[in-house]
Formats: structure tokens, C-alpha cells, sequence
């Protein structure tokens, strides 16, 4: 295998079959050592995370392919912590994609003079941000994109639309076990012109609460994964 691609939370390998590896690692975004999946840089590492993210992705690719929707899931090896993957080609240099259903992290520290933490977004809130950890991920709008070359402003409409189905999916597995998404960070890519959801759908990439309080990735992925 050859690495091509080194990135916070997992590396990424050529496949001698055209696919590609992610090698999932146990390191979290965040500051000062606490989880936070608002943040563009390691914060900390939680052992055994890396395997449980994995574990948490199947399970929700599992679950969006039985919904109808195309991904670049192939196969995964728990044990090893890696996953197979169609080689879906990146937007730009990186593009992360969040869906806000309540108001918090960086979206109350921006705009914080006209809503409270806790907010309810109501419908559900997507916007985009550049990966690029020297600008602090700046944010970007769909017509910004469009006129970037990134993306055409179809494929912007395809994505977006993508993002809150996948969201209101993840909620409301998440609601029968009682918890509360609030926020959740995706990345696309494009397959023959094909806008498809790639990376991972993680505990690590959500902020999900119960009775008012937020789950660390570790609780999170136990009350998934051991319903």
C-alpha cells in the first residue's frame, strides 16, 4: 500500500484494486485535551476510539444503504481499524460539510449576538468550510464554491440535500435510544460526476446530548453500538 494521504483522525492508503484504505487513529479534534468536533486540530487521544469509530461508521453506512443512499463504503476490518472505500476525488483541496440542528460550538461563537447556545435550528442548517487549518477552516457559501470552481452550484443543491437527509437519519436512530443530535461534520466527494458522502460518520464527528448534558465520544459510541 502507499500512503497518500495524512490527515487528523485517520491516514489514508492506495489499494493495488483502485480503492482506497482509511486507517482510523485514536486521535480526537479538540483544545486543551476536551472533545470538540468544532475544532480543526488534534486535541486529544482516546485509546481504542479509532476501532470504535469504525465500528460506529458501518453501522450508520450499513444503515444509509438500506435507505437508498450511495456512499463509498465497501468493506471494513474492525481489528485492523481500517475500512475500504471507492476512490470518491475530494472538492477543492477539502471541503467539510456541517449540519447544525441546534445552535452551538463555533456556530454561537460567530454569530453569538443574535441567538443563545441551544437554539433550536429548525429544518436543520448546512454550511461549508475549507479544510485548511492555517485559516482556521474558513467557511464558504455554495455560490462561493460555484464560483471557485470547486463545484457547480447542482452539484452545491445534490450535497446539501444529501446532508440533511443523512442528518435526519443519524437523528432519529439517535432519538430511539434517547439521545439529541445537535450538530454533525460530513465530507463528500464525487464519483463519475456523482456527488457521494465520503470519510466517516462517527461519534467524533457529532455532538449528541442526553437530559440536557453532551456525550464524550467514548460513552457515545458504547450507547450505539450496545443497544
Amino acid at each position: 500500500m502507499k500512503k497518500i494521504y495524512e490527515g487528523k483522525t485517520k491516514d489514508v492508503y492506495s489499494l493495488e484494486n483502485g480503492n482506497v484504505l482509511l486507517k482510523f487513529k485514536d486521535d480526537c479534534t479538540g483544545k486543551d485535551g476536551v472533545f470538540d468536533p468544532g475544532e480543526n486540530a488534534v486535541g486529544l487521544t482516546i485509546e481504542g476510539i479509532g476501532r470504535e469509530n469504525l465500528r460506529t461508521s458501518i453501522y450508520y453506512f450499513d444503515l444509509l444503504k438500506k435507505a437508498g443512499i450511495k456512499t463509498h463504503y465497501v468493506n471494513a476490518n474492525v481489528e485492523d481499524a481500517t475500512m475500504e472505500v471507492l476512490p470518491g476525488k475530494v472538492f477543492g483541496h477539502g471541503l467539510e460539510v456541517i449540519c447544525r440542528l441546534v445552535a452551538t460550538g463555533s456556530f454561537v461563537r460567530r454569530y453569538g449576538e443574535y441567538i443563545e447556545d441551544g437554539t433550536p435550528l429548525e429544518g436543520g442548517y448546512v454550511e461549508c468550510t475549507f479544510k485548511n487549518d492555517e485559516k482556521g477552516d474558513p467557511l464558504v457559501t455554495g455560490e462561493g464554491l460555484a464560483a471557485l470552481g470547486v463545484m457547480s452550484l447542482k452539484m452545491f443543491e445534490d450535497m446539501k440535500e444529501q446532508t440533511l437527509k443523512i442528518t435526519k437519519i443519524v437523528a432519529d436512530d439517535l432519538k430511539t435510544i434517547g439521545l439529541d443530535l445537535w450538530d454533525i461534520k460530513f465530507e463528500f466527494g464525487y464519483n463519475n460526476d456523482e456527488v457521494i458522502l465520503i470519510d466517516e460518520i462517527a461519534s467524533g464527528n457529532m455532538r449528541v446530548y442526553k437530559d440536557g448534558k453532551i456525550v464524550d465520544p467514548i460513552e457515545l459510541t458504547k450507547l450505539i453500538l450496545n443497544r
